[in-house]
């Protein structure tokens, strides 16, 4: 379920005084709460991940997996080669400069 339609139930069933009310509220909020700390974390990790990135990031463009594979050993942990592209082409797009080509490169921004 989409955490807008959660907020939408929650509206709707706010003023609602029924014990089956309040057990959805409570298990509606739980689940939203649950969901706002796993993306708190991967905020956080996305964030560590980022100083390290691009502290190996220069003037000689690299690609992802160069990247990826220059720091490897010092990312956190589960911090995969396809979350570091996804970050350099979404998250961390005003860091860098972006070389597009067959294979993208990056350079620091």
């Amino acid at each position: 379920m989409k955490k807008n339609t959660m907020n939408t139930i929650l509206s709707l069933i706010a003023n609602i005084d029924t014990p089956e009310a309040e057990t959805v509220r409570t298990e509606l909020t739980a689940e939203l709460n649950k969901n706002a700390e796993k993306a708190e974390a991967n905020r956080k990790l996305y964030e560590e991940a980022r100083e390290i990135v691009l502290s190996e990031l220069g003037e000689t463009p690299a690609t992802a997996s160069e990247l990826y594979e220059a720091v490897a050993d010092k990312l956190p942990e589960g911090f995969s080669k396809s979350k570091v592209q996804y970050a350099l082409a979404h998250y961390w797009e005003t860091y860098v400069v972006k070389h597009e080509g067959k294979v993208n490169t990056y350079t620091k921004a």
